[in-house]
């Protein structure tokens, strides 16, 4: 039984959430707290697996709070408010201080009613679900672009139910392309994440230069409505412009790219970007890791530099394993440094990973391809 405990100042909520926790025989509420305040002398008391908390709260808010538990007594943290207009960046705020993840609560309230609402309940339920096996590190520092993967740092726990792929000994693939492909000079980097990505992405964006000589396209799974206060949180690191692409530019060198909000990026055959408004794609995401990698290989073909971040389910890695097949690099995060080992896992199952970093090592990876670019 995963023991969750809420932290929301509005009484409707905190009933809402208790009918949500109720729907699922694996979860149980075991506390519910108005402000930081409470829920700090609650969480000895009751002994939480994971904490859902608000943003803005009377007495303590929720980045104090997160602050509080991540020196206290570090717990997953999933942070669950409306605030997706005004003030949202400070989520990300919290993602700095060691929650694990943020959720967009439904402005129509988590009643459970009609097709929407059930949707949101069930995602909701699952990230409570996923947060309860990760296991928090030490997430504070003093500077705040200092260390910046050890506060990110958190593993994912074993379970019996669902078990990382164990990382072989001696990987399936060398790093060199299929026999009779040529690798030639890498122009674009490609990169998917979810669950633990802005983290990761904040680690190896503060570590490339102003002049690092290729795009880079990024697809990150989040909630609907916070993808643009991510974008403007990781503008506040990045020494490169990171910006939402544009229907049928081009990539340009030294550019961090993502999707429009709600959309799938893809690049067509002329090397122009593409957005689609559409449904989610076969591993239940909007965007799609797998659409965008993919959507690549046509025009970059060998040229492509793929890296897959932390993550749960599957999304990007077959695709990752078209990329090396096409002659391109393959990189994944190393287990250790994810807070989910599941897209980078299934990734090594499948054979797709050349190599295995720690996220803290990536970038100067990245570097070192860039210098042999013609």
């Amino acid at each position: 039984m995963i023991r969750v405990l809420v932290v929301d100042d509005s009484p409707i909520v905190l009933v809402a959430m208790r009918r949500l926790i109720g729907t699922s025989a694996d979860l149980e509420l075991v506390g519910e707290a108005r402000n930081g305040v409470e829920a700090l002398a609650l969480i000895p008391e009751v002994h939480p697996h994971v904490v859902c908390t608000d943003l803005h709260m009377p007495k303590m808010d929720g980045l104090t709070l997160t602050q509080e538990i991540m020196r206290r007594h570090p717990l997953p943290i999933l942070v669950i408010s409306v605030a997706v207009s005004q003030g949202c960046e400070n989520a990300f705020k919290l993602l700095e201080a060691g929650a694990i993840d943020i959720f967009s609560k439904p402005r129509a309230g988590l009643d459970g009613k009609g097709a929407p609402q059930q949707r949101v309940a069930v995602e909701l339920v699952r990230k409570i679900k996923l947060l309860s096996g990760v296991s928090p590190i030490r997430r504070h520092s003093s500077n705040r672009h200092d260390n910046l993967d050890q506060r990110s740092d958190s593993r994912l726990k074993a379970s019996s139910q669902n078990p990382p792929p164990p990382l072989p000994s001696k990987l399936p693939l060398p790093n060199t392309p299929p026999k009779g492909i040529t690798r030639r000079r890498s122009q674009i980097v490609v990169i998917g994440s979810s669950t633990g990505g802005p983290q990761a992405l904040r680690t190896i964006f503060s570590a490339l230069p102003p002049t690092f000589p290729m795009p880079i396209l990024c697809i990150q799974h989040i909630s609907p409505g916070f993808q643009e206060n991510m974008i403007e949180w990781l503008k506040e690191y990045a020494r490169m412009p990171v910006q939402t692409a544009r229907q049928w530019d081009r990539p340009r060198d030294g550019v961090i790219y993502f999707p429009q909000e709600g959309h799938h990026l893809t690049v067509d055959g002329s090397g122009r970007f593409e957005h689609q408004r559409s449904c989610l794609n076969d591993h239940g995401h909007c965007p799609s890791v797998d659409l965008a990698f993919r959507s690549v290989i046509d025009h970059y073909s060998s040229t492509i530099i793929g890296v897959l971040l932390s993550g749960m389910g599957d999304d990007g890695s077959e695709a990752l394993l078209a990329i090396h097949r096409a002659g391109g690099t393959t990189i994944i995060q190393d287990e250790a440094s994810c807070v989910v080992f599941g897209m980078p896992g299934k990734a090594v199952a499948l054979g797709a990973a050349q190599q295995v970093l720690p996220v803290k090592t990536i970038a100067n990876k990245l570097l070192k391809l860039a210098a042999n670019k013609r």
